[in-house]
C-alpha cells in the first residue's frame, strides 16, 4: 500500500507548481497596469498643457484614477509574491535588502486580510471619485457603490475576526500540556 500512497503524496505535493504559471500571468497583468498608468498619466499631462484651464475636480478625478491603478498593482504584488510564497515555494530572499517586511510572516490568513484591506482601499478610491463626480451620476449608482463598499468593509472585519479567533485557538492549543 505504501508503494501507491508515497508516489501519490509526492504527486499531490508537486501539483502546487501548477499555480506558478498563474502567478506569471499576474505579472503580465501588472505590466498591463503599468502601461495603463503611463497612458493615463500622459492624458493628464497633455490635458493640463493643452487646456487653458483644467478644473480641479478633473485633475482630482484623474489623479484618483492613477492612485486606483497603483493600488491594484500593489494588490497584484501581494497576490503574486504572497501567494507564491504561501502556496508554491519559499522565496530565497533572507538576505535581500528589498524583501518586504510583511513577507517574513505571510500565511493564508495574513494574505486574506491584506487583500481585503487593499480591496477596501481600492473601493474607497472609487467611492471618492463617485462623490467628486456625484452631479453626473444617478442616485441609484451612488447608493449601490456605497452599499458595495459597506459590504467590503463588513467582510473584511468578519475575516479579521475569524482570523483572530483561529489564531487565539491555535495559541491555546499550543499552550495546553499534552
Amino acid at each position: 500500500m505504501n508503494q501507491i500512497i508515497k508516489p501519490m503524496e509526492y504527486l499531490i505535493f508537486w501539483s502546487r507548481w501548477i499555480q506558478a504559471p498563474l502567478y506569471l500571468g499576474l505579472i503580465v497583468a501588472q505590466i498591463v497596469y503599468c502601461w495603463l498608468f503611463m497612458v493615463e498619466l500622459s492624458h493628464l499631462v497633455h490635458g493640463a498643457i493643452a487646456a487653458e484651464r483644467v478644473s480641479e475636480a478633473d485633475v482630482m478625478l484623474a489623479v484618483l484614477g492613477l492612485i486606483d491603478v497603483v493600488m491594484i498593482a500593489n494588490l497584484l504584488v501581494m497576490v503574486i509574491v504572497g501567494g507564491y510564497e504561501t502556496f508554491v515555494s519559499r522565496l530565497d530572499l533572507a538576505d535581500h535588502p528589498d524583501q518586504p517586511e510583511w513577507l517574513s510572516h505571510v500565511n493564508a490568513g495574513v494574505l486574506k486580510i491584506k487583500l481585503a484591506t487593499a480591496i477596501i482601499g481600492i473601493s474607497s478610491i472609487h467611492l471618492l471619485k463617485t462623490f467628486i463626480n456625484a452631479a453626473n451620476l444617478t442616485e441609484h449608482t451612488i447608493k449601490w457603490q456605497v452599499i458595495i463598499h459597506t459590504v467590503f468593509l463588513i467582510s473584511a472585519v468578519a475575516m479579521a475576526a475569524v482570523d483572530r479567533m483561529m489564531t487565539q485557538n491555535l495559541a491555546l492549543q499550543r499552550a495546553k500540556p499534552h
